[in-house]
């Protein structure tokens, strides 16, 4: 099939690369001439393991191409998926801006029948919106449908979860849009859930919040087993076994952050307020989760005591590990906490350092891990990168001022960095 996604940011050039992928032809447009140009020279403006190497071979098979017009994938394809971003307002709305602004280009554009498909994430009852706004600026009244196709790919395994997904979810409104996309997912072989394009909307924003609450909760959890001297991974454990609770997202450390569940709950939260539903516990879950970040840096403090003048080594800016994205990382409000103390900062990221250094201008970033450590009073682990896990701990041990460890993802094995005469601080961890 013929597709055309418009915005090439991390969903849609995911999405379009793996369309292309599986055979279909694919044009990727964004509005960003320099993106656009990096593109078309093979070169990747995000990290996404597997991105560069798929898209190397779409481009050399001819089934993947890079634009800046809009008109061009209007004219076309098939299928246009609307993949822009909906960033947050400072009330915590979502900002559709982006959004219309494309419906009125493909309407401009619009000569024959199309099938228009929000693949952003997007409040619920925006697929109306967009079909008002292309049926009110269309100049030629061509035929078209609109349906809702929410994302669930995951930053850092963002192939593997499209190619591989545990379901699709398909909002569409007649039987015609359902053949075509039943027809473009079909060689994935996974379980297509059909609804009508609200609950498809409100699909995507409910699974992220419910996720949100689940990792606030054992956050939560996790302050009474340090208040207590409890140990909140065997409590998890616990709970986790329980087919009703599960495993998933019970992991206390300290925060969620990246650019879908701290946005994705706000316009929830706010999109309730507006119909009329008090969404309180969704305030809750983004409370607890902005306290998390103050309360790993107090956690820092009262071992530390004065932190005026002190030196610490930071692993890991970006949100999360297999990604350089900084939107939303918890790493940036610790960071500026630790240093509104007076901390000087050593960081270390696989990835994320050219992004943060725009947010950091006054930390030092470092080659390697080992010298963000040199002579630092304490070592912080902020992301739970892979490498971390591997570090030569004798060295560590021997590079560090004070063998002190605050571990806010509890990577690492409390029990072995005891042994190895480590003071180690994780989260909800038994001292």
């Amino acid at each position: 099939m013929k597709i055309g996604i418009i915005g090439s940011g991390y969903v849609g050039l995911v999405t379009g690369v793996c369309f292309a992928h599986l055979g279909h032809r694919v044009i990727c447009v964004d509005n960003d001439v320099k993106k656009i140009a990096m593109l078309k020279k093979n070169h990747v403006p995000i990290y996404e393991p597997g991105l560069e190497e798929m898209i190397r071979e779409n481009v050399a098979a001819k089934r993947l191409s890079f634009t800046t017009r809009i008109s061009q994938a209007v004219s076309q394809s098939e299928v246009l998926f609307i993949c822009v971003n909906t960033p947050p307002k400072e009330n915590g709305e979502a900002d559709l801006s982006f959004v219309e602004t494309v419906s009125k280009e493909i309407a401009l554009h619009l000569k024959e029948y199309r099938l228009i498909v929000e693949k952003s994430t997007v409040p619920v009852q925006t697929g109306e919106w967009v079909e008002k706004t292309i049926r009110n600026y269309q100049p030629r009244r061509a035929l078209f449908d609109v349906a809702s196709n929410p994302e669930f790919l995951r930053e850092g395994s963002a192939i593997q979860d499209f190619l591989k997904p545990d379901r699709v979810i398909i909002g569409v409104s007649n039987s015609k849009s359902e053949k075509i996309l039943r027809k473009l997912y079909g060689p994935l072989k996974a379980p297509i859930l059909v609804t009508d394009i609200k609950s498809a909307e409100i699909i995507k924003h409910a699974a992220n919040s419910f996720l949100a609450t689940k990792i606030s909760f054992i956050n939560m959890v996790a302050r009474i087993c340090d208040a207590v001297g409890a140990d909140v991974e065997k409590v998890a454990q616990g709970m986790g076994l329980d087919p009703r609770i599960g495993p998933s997202f019970l992991k206390a450390g300290i925060g969620f952050g990246g650019f879908c569940f701290p946005k994705d709950l706000s316009a929830f939260l706010k999109r309730a307020e507006k119909l009329g539903v008090g969404f309180e516990l969704l305030s809750s879950v983004l409370a607890i989760n902005e306290q998390q970040k103050q309360y790993f840096v107090q956690k820092i403090e009262n071992h530390l005591w004065n932190l005026n003048h002190k030196t610490l080594a930071i692993l890991g800016l970006s949100f999360k590990p297999d990604t350089d994205d900084m939107r939303f990382a918890p790493s940036i409000d610790i960071i500026k906490a630790l240093e509104r103390e007076g901390v000087h900062i050593r960081a270390y990221d696989p990835q994320a350092m050219k992004k943060a250094k725009s947010i950091f201008p006054k930390i030092e970033f470092t080659a390697n891990p080992y010298a963000a450590m040199k002579n630092a009073d304490a070592l912080v682990i902020v992301t739970e990168w892979d490498e971390f896990s591997n570090l030569d701990w004798k060295k560590v041990k021997r590079l560090l001022k004070h063998p002190i460890v605050f571990d806010g993802r509890n990577q690492l094995n409390q029990a072995e960095m005891k042994k190895l005469g480590f003071q180690y601080h994780g989260i909800g961890r038994p001292r």
